[in-house]
């Protein structure tokens, strides 16, 4: 009689055994900090100028052989997380270094989030009354295109930039170059939003 019950006692904790190991288990919820940190889609960005449209000539009065002032921008479609932006104005056709970089026209950072437009002809210095920055291949300042007029049109290409965040880069104290790459670096993380406006410009034949 003793072994029976013995025997009982091992067939109950086989069962309970097999059907732990049987019985269907249910996946830990995904942690509630993972789901807070997805962020939206990139915003595609409205970006223009009143002095030309999207592929067209820009004026002598913005080029080197004229008056070589900035031209006026406007923009559209920033998401409601913009802190600032990034403005960059490059000459896609020219390398320069090993040929993977390109000339530096103009960078602007540190626009205010609220801002919606440039106006035309932006004072020189390195850092505006707005907390704004600037540099370009020269100097803290604009500089116009001056695409040979020997060759084809060069395409100047505007590229506006949305972050969720500052861009604590100082505008003096390196080389231009050196200060595109910082402002590039300190901004990989914190784009939200992107316009592109492009401009050609070859100067006139002598």
């Amino acid at each position: 009689m003793r072994r029976l019950s013995i025997l009982a006692v091992l067939v109950v904790a086989f069962s309970s055994g097999a059907e732990a190991q049987t019985r269907p288990t249910t996946a830990p919820a995904a942690p509630a900090a993972a789901a807070n940190n997805r962020r939206a889609p990139m915003r595609v960005m409205t970006l223009s100028s009143s002095a030309f449209t999207d592929g067209g000539m820009i004026p002598a009065r913005h080029a080197q052989t004229g008056r070589d002032g900035s031209p006026p921008l406007s923009w559209s479609g920033a998401p409601d997380s913009t802190r600032s932006f990034v403005l960059i104005m490059r000459d896609a056709d020219a390398a320069i270094g090993d040929g993977t970089d390109d000339l530096l026209h103009w960078m602007v950072w540190n626009i205010p989030g609220t801002a919606t437009s440039l106006a035309e002809g932006m004072a020189q210095g390195a850092q505006g009354v707005d907390g704004a920055r600037q540099i370009s291949a020269t100097g803290p300042n604009y500089r116009g295109p001056a695409a040979p007029a020997s060759g084809p049109a060069h395409h100047y290409v505007f590229e506006l930039y949305a972050l969720d965040a500052a861009v604590n880069v100082a505008a003096v104290g390196m080389s231009p170059p050196a200060t595109r790459r910082a402002v590039m670096d300190a901004i990989a993380t914190h784009v939200r939003g992107k316009g592109v406006l492009v401009g050609l410009y070859r100067r006139p034949a002598p």
